[in-house]
């Protein structure tokens, strides 16, 4: 996120009580488990990361069953970490930031209101239909292409880890 949005990203270090210097030293930490042979993979690299998640539900997409787990996240209340799996094996298919359930749902009926930081994909796919995905440009980015509602233009909203970066 600090590729987009380097200002907020100073904004929620100063809120977690972290620097510059933490966040280097806790990315190289998930970076050097992600890539040791001994960390395991799927479901269980993000117990081991996040502990028991908050909520564990089936869920049917199509004609795959999935799991979905969730994880509160200190700096975003309002949103949950949530990852998809393969019902049985613990494959992990996506991993994302989503609403949280009983949270206020980001509403946005202009692309004005499409601030950083604001929206998940859900959200934007919901307020301007027909959106339609796009292909991501880094593994933990979304792209979602949308009409303008006020100029019929059609938009590209850039995620990262399901969170609204910005408009393009």
């Amino acid at each position: 996120m600090a590729d987009h949005q380097p200002d907020l990203v100073d904004d929620a270090l100063r809120r977690l009580g972290a620097g510059h210097t933490d966040l280097r030293e806790a990315h190289k930490r998930w970076q050097a488990r992600v890539h040791s042979r001994t960390f395991p993979g799927g479901e269980r690299r993000y117990r081991l990361a996040l502990g028991a998640p908050e909520s564990v539900t089936a869920r049917r997409i199509g004609d795959l069953d999935c799991r979905v787990l969730r994880w509160p996240l200190p700096l975003w209340p309002d949103l949950r970490f949530e990852i998809v799996t393969a019902a049985t094996g613990g494959a992990v298919w996506n991993e994302w930031l989503v609403r949280a359930g009983g949270a206020p749902v980001a509403a946005p009926r202009t692309i004005d209101e499409l601030l950083p930081w604001s929206c998940t994909v859900d959200e934007v796919a919901r307020a301007f239909p027909p959106a339609a995905a796009l292909p991501a440009d880094a593994p933990s980015r979304a792209r979602l292409a949308v009409t303008d509602p006020a100029s019929g233009a059609r938009v590209t909203a850039h995620f990262t880890w399901g969170l609204l970066q910005y408009v393009s």
